[in-house]
């Protein structure tokens, strides 16, 4: 059994990690809708939103640096083939 004191830093915690995996996967969502619907104005900036959560979530210790780096990769090619007409 925690003490009440770790307790409460484990639940401070777990209440940010929360927050900040939702709002990384909401924006990354609308990065995906605008690349998917072929937005290239407003896939740009929804990207880079995204880019700068995963950041964010990386540097708070909520997501692990290759998994990051993993979901910026796959989404900048979605976006780089959205703006290179003529490929697949």
């Amino acid at each position: 059994m925690p003490s009440a004191r770790s307790a409460r830093s484990a639940e401070r915690r777990r209440l940010r990690n929360r927050h900040v995996r939702s709002t990384t996967r909401t924006l990354m969502g609308k990065a995906l809708d605008a690349v998917w619907d072929g937005e290239a104005e407003t896939a740009g900036p929804a990207v880079a939103q995204a880019i700068r959560a995963l950041d964010k979530a990386v540097t708070k210790g909520i997501l692990h640096k290759n998994n990051a780096a993993r979901k910026k990769s796959r989404l900048m090619g979605k976006l780089h083939g959205l703006q290179a007409p003529g490929t697949s």
